[in-house]
């Protein structure tokens, strides 16, 4: 019997565009959408405000009873701490300076990939139970293809030139990709990669990992391409 698939997986460096992509591939095929680069940055807020940062036990307990939820809407993906929207305050430039000391907290890392799996695993049993709202989820960020769901229906890694995700993420930030605002977003996008690269692999694919590099492609076309690898995954699964 045919299986629909229900679980895509996303990684990538910072700039590659994975969190736009994964909302607009999450939007077209009807699935929830789970940000997990945002729980760190909601773990950072959070870590900032009862806890002392330069000590990871007191991370790492902060981190433990952090009251998160996470919206899985990907046209309004919310971020809740203990009652408050932090949608906004997770990408202030404080958070995106500190949140690597957070991520990098291996005891962080466990706490937060056991959340990322109760979620996913909440979505695909809704799946499971009720096949006829075709539901599932589109989970992004460190360690999903590897770590937290390394048998998801698809994995991709998605990447992009050096210069191309600075130019992005310098458009995000400042509104401008000229030499100045590009080098302003240096540390943003290449300091946190090489401080992620010491406990997570997302710049090479694994074994299973579909690599996509928009380094050439534009926005729809980076989203067709994934959706180009769903599909494909889908027709493999339609022949077993």
């Amino acid at each position: 019997m045919s299986r629909t698939v229900t679980v895509i997986a996303i990684d990538g460096p910072s700039g590659s565009g994975k969190s736009s992509v994964s909302k607009a591939v999450a939007a077209r095929l009807g699935l929830a959408y789970l940000d997990t680069g945002a729980m760190y940055r909601a773990a950072t807020v959070w870590s900032m405000e009862t806890a002392d940062l330069d000590d990871p036990a007191s991370v790492a307990t902060a981190v433990r009873a952090m009251p998160l939820v996470m919206g899985l809407d990907p046209e309004a993906p919310g971020v809740e701490l203990d009652g408050r929207d932090v949608a906004v305050p997770i990408r202030s430039t404080e958070v995106t300076t500190n949140v690597s000391k957070v991520a990098s907290n291996l005891e962080v890392r466990a706490e937060l990939k056991r959340l990322q799996r109760e979620i996913i695993d909440q979505e695909t049993s809704t799946v499971r139970a009720v096949q006829a709202r075709g539901r599932g989820i589109v989970a992004e960020g460190r360690d999903i293809t590897t770590v937290v769901a390394p048998d998801a229906d698809v994995r991709v890694l998605l990447t992009a030139s050096e210069e191309a995700r600075l130019r992005r993420r310098s458009l995000e930030v400042h509104g401008a990709a000229d030499a100045g605002a590009v080098e302003a977003t240096k540390d943003q996008v290449l300091r946190r990669d090489r401080d992620d690269a010491k406990v997570t692999q997302f710049q090479v694919a694994a074994d299973g990992v579909v690599t996509v590099d928009s380094s050439d492609l534009d926005f729809e076309q980076t989203v067709d391409a994934v959706l180009a690898v769903v599909a494909q995954a889908q027709a493999a699964t339609s022949r077993a």
